[in-house]
């Protein structure tokens, strides 16, 4: 397996950090130098970590920077982070992203009736570490959900580190269920209601909340692929173009992003500055209790407590 290495720039926690991510000591896309399959034959697959577990902070890919870093979500000027919804702390998963996946926004899935988001695959990986922002963790696919978010489709991959002590007695969704009880209901829940908070209604589903299995999963994760290819081999340039994405890239010698390591824009990546994390507002430590409000009220309410 290739070894990757994180280089950090900034401090956490601040609008100027960015992670970049490294192999052999040069500066790699997540978004396009990473190979998707680990080891195919196998169904090996390669996943970025983007948001520990138990962490607030909303990281994710910057499709849009040159060799698209790992940064905070930003709105309105300010970091993004998510809410503590009862029971749940932050990110209840490591949560990621296949490189080599974009979700075409052009593109509408015949079964959800919704149009692709504009990201790389969504993954949500259950094992039992803690990963780190960066981390590049090999898994296996188990099941997917649809969450339908703002009129679109946003995937939700869920696999297992294939070095954690459960990944040989799951296979397959249904394996989940027996091993952890509850988990695929926790994580229906968590999406559903994590944006309350910020004063949005509930999410929704596809397939009334359903968790598709393994083969329905990997469908969608070679259709996902394949749009990726087709978006840095420049096959649908007006859409680099439109959603302002960066296919800049090491290792795509067929793609117009295609970037040779002493070309100018290369050189002049930032070098690791890295700090100590900046102190986080104490709001972001609130825990929200979500909770169905009466029978004659359909709008959720809130109760937040320090």
């Amino acid at each position: 397996m290739a070894q990757y290495t994180t280089r950090l720039v900034g401090a956490p926690n601040t609008l100027e950090h960015r992670v970049f991510l490294e192999q052999n000591g040069s500066v790699i896309s997540p978004f396009h130098d990473i190979p998707l399959f680990a080891d195919q034959n196998n169904g090996i697959l390669n996943m970025v970590v983007e948001i520990p577990r138990w962490t607030n902070a909303k990281m994710e890919i910057s499709k849009e920077e040159l060799f698209n870093p790992i940064k905070q979500d930003v709105k309105k000027g300010r970091l993004r982070y998510v809410r503590n919804c009862f029971p749940h702390h932050g990110y209840i998963w490591n949560y990621g992203a296949f490189p080599q996946t974009w979700e075409d926004p052009q593109q509408m899935h015949p079964e959800t009736k919704a149009k692709g988001d504009n990201d790389p695959l969504d993954v949500c990986e259950i094992g039992e570490q803690v990963g780190y922002v960066g981390q590049v963790k090999q898994v296996k696919v188990l099941g997917i959900m649809a969450l339908l978010d703002e009129g679109e489709t946003d995937w939700k991959v869920i696999v297992i580190d294939v070095r954690d002590p459960l990944a040989s007695r799951m296979n397959d969704i249904e394996d989940v269920e027996r091993q952890l009880p509850g988990l695929i209901r926790a994580t229906n829940e968590w999406f559903r209601i994590y944006k309350i908070p910020d004063g949005k209604p509930e999410n929704n589903f596809a397939f009334s909340g359903e968790a598709k299995n393994k083969k329905y999963a990997t469908e969608i994760i070679h259709e996902c692929h394949e749009a990726w290819r087709r978006l840095v081999s420049g096959e649908s340039p007006a859409k680099t173009a439109s959603y302002e994405l960066s296919i800049r890239n090491l290792t795509v010698p067929n793609s117009p992003g295609y970037t040779r390591k002493d070309d100018p824009v290369y050189q002049n990546l930032p070098a690791d500055s890295r700090k100590p994390p900046a102190p986080i507002d104490p709001s972001i430590s609130k825990w929200f209790y979500i909770a169905s409000a009466q029978p004659d009220d359909s709008t959720p309410f809130t109760r937040s407590r320090i």
